[in-house]
């Protein structure tokens, strides 16, 4: 059975929000893409006083300056789109009130007829956390289950009720409900992360930073799924950040997932052997514009189905 492949929607800055997240997204659609995936960032600090991904001295990328917002993103895809789901890959869950976040998904899925995915992660940089989240950078992963637990109880049956850190529901009708349980899609590798989803959430959002690296986490993962005794599947849903240039020539030092169409292909084929039920293939951040991200993304497409993925 061939993998779900799913497309990472415009948020970047050479894109005209308002034409082509609903361009694209209508686009990816009717060429067969069967989700539409948005990412978060909030800010781009300058200068940064930590590196990307919180790695001394290493740059946060340019198409990171003014990313869309990835809840109005999706709902432009929404309304534009009637079979797609609409995932979220991922959103930095502390940076929002548990609450409305509940309410603001649940919307969204009820809206959109039930295609709503939940990927949740407890994010990395502490300037965004300076500026918008609940909870200290260091109580993030307390943040975490907050939202996870408050999703739970406002997605369910009234009356709605919950006594946390930061949040607190006397028992109230809470609408609307979604139409149907979201599910939530975890983001993390370490086993605090991995024990979080294990326990608690419905997928796994790793990202293809290396094949060897894949698969040991995903034998760490299952491994830790049997210890704590859990038999229900667990879903992954692989974000491939792809770089795409026409004029990229094989080479033996060329970066996985850099290149032209045919070399980014052989390179989803090689992680689609990992077992993923889901590859989010993202080619916006080095294109010019809408019609290029279409054109790429079609031919992405077609290709890695001819090539059996």
């Amino acid at each position: 059975m061939a993998v779900a492949l799913g497309l990472g929607l415009p948020q970047t800055r050479q894109y005209h929000l308002g034409r082509d997240i609903p361009d694209v997204a209508r686009a990816a659609e009717a060429t067969g893409y069967e989700s539409l995936w948005v990412f978060e960032r909030i800010l781009f600090p300058e200068p940064a006083r930590q590196g990307l991904y919180g790695v001394d001295g290493l740059p946060w990328p340019d198409h990171y300056r003014g990313a869309a917002d990835p809840l109005v993103t999706l709902t432009l895809a929404a309304a534009a789109t009637q079979r797609a789901r609409l995932g979220t890959s991922v959103l930095v869950a502390p940076l929002h009130g548990p609450f409305q976040l509940a309410r603001t998904l649940a919307t969204l899925d009820a809206a959109s007829g039930g295609r709503v995915v939940a990927g949740l992660g407890t994010g990395w940089s502490h300037d965004e956390y300076a500026a918008a989240s609940v909870r200290p950078f260091e109580e993030r992963g307390r943040a975490l289950d907050e939202v996870i637990a408050v999703c739970r109880a406002v997605w369910g049956p009234d009356p709605v009720s919950y006594d946390g850190d930061i949040t607190r529901i006397a028992p109230s009708v809470v609408g609307p409900k979604p139409a149907r349980p979201i599910p939530v899609l975890l983001a993390g590798s370490s086993r605090k992360a991995m024990t979080r989803l294990v326990d608690h959430a419905d997928g796994w959002l790793p990202v293809a930073a290396g094949i060897d690296q894949l698969r040991a986490q995903r034998r760490q993962l299952e491994d830790l799924a049997a210890e704590r005794g859990r038999t229900r599947p667990i879903r992954t849903v692989l974000r491939a950040n792809a770089r795409h240039s026409a004029r990229a020539h094989q080479t033996a030092g060329r970066r996985p997932l850099h290149g032209s169409v045919d070399q980014i292909v052989e390179d989803l084929a090689a992680y689609a052997t990992t077992g993923p039920d889901e590859i989010i293939v993202d080619l916006q951040s080095t294109l010019r514009d809408a019609h290029e991200l279409q054109d790429v993304a079609t031919e992405v497409y077609e290709k890695a189905r001819a090539a059996g993925i």
